[in-house]
């Protein structure tokens, strides 16, 4: 137990040379930049990998964990495609030091999954997706985030001193587009894993609880935002605000579901 906490802390104290980077030289994507990202990588990815071994846990510390690493590999993937959205580290580390702070103070409790043989292998796809579902939706609301910054700055006529900091609104538009359009398609086949999951277990298709709820309603929420941006060009501060509110949505599917049951209910 007294190793698994200083790995906690290790994992947490990982996160901030990049947090403290992104703040002293925003913008920079050098070798700086790639080596405590790889830090910052390396202390979730150290818990997943000694919390695994024993199987997938449905407590909300590994969650927490397992978003932060999946966000971290998304968002390297995203800056080397597109450099300007090393910028948003500025929004995006503090964040994640936040969430990391949150898995350390909730520890690593172990809530086994009850599923097993063929529903175990969907189970597994499920996760993976969800978890990949939910760095995609979190990059794009920082990128929804930014934008709602810089659009209020410039209606103000009066910058702070983020927003020249942050990508430009172009620039945060075209990734909250991109990584939401990613995010749809993966969402879907999560929510296909899901139903494959609960069929396998209890043979219906689909489970009508919060998740579920929370889940479907991302999905059209994300669908919404991507029809009126082809058909009408909806963009600024009202693709932002569904942006955002899509990822609410996958808040309360993914985690907060976790929250309520293991933290204010105790199960």
């Amino acid at each position: 137990m007294v190793g698994l906490t200083a790995i906690n802390l290790a994992a947490l104290a990982a996160l901030v040379p990049s947090t403290l980077l992104a703040w002293r030289r925003p913008g920079s994507a050098d070798w700086n930049f790639w080596a405590v990202l790889v830090v910052g990588f390396a202390g979730p990815a150290l818990m997943l990998a000694v919390q695994l071994p024993a199987g997938w846990s449905a407590g909300l510390g590994q969650a927490l964990w397992a978003t932060i690493a999946a966000t971290l590999l998304v968002f390297a993937a995203v800056v080397l495609m597109a450099k300007p959205a090393s910028r948003l580290a500025l929004l995006l580390m503090p964040y994640l030091l936040l969430l990391a702070l949150a898995a350390t103070i909730v520890g690593a409790r172990q809530i086994s999954s009850e599923a097993a043989g063929p529903a175990a292998a969907w189970l597994d796809v499920h996760i993976l997706v969800s978890v990949l579902t939910y760095a995609l939706v979190t990059l794009a609301a920082v990128a929804g985030l930014a934008v709602l910054l810089q659009e209020s700055a410039l209606k103000r006529r009066r910058p702070t001193r983020l927003t020249p900091l942050l990508p430009s609104v172009a620039d945060c538009e075209r990734l909250e587009l991109r990584l939401m359009g990613v995010a749809e398609l993966v969402l879907g086949l999560g929510l296909l894993t899901g139903m494959a999951t609960e069929y396998m277990e209890r043979g219906k298709l689909v489970a009508i609880d919060h998740k579920t709820i929370f889940a479907f309603a991302a999905f059209l929420a994300i669908a919404l935002l991507l029809w009126l941006r082809r058909s009408s060009g909806l963009r600024g501060r009202r693709a932002a605000r569904l942006a955002l509110a899509a990822y609410l949505l996958l808040t309360l599917a993914y985690i907060g579901v976790k929250v309520v049951q293991q933290v204010i209910i105790g199960r």
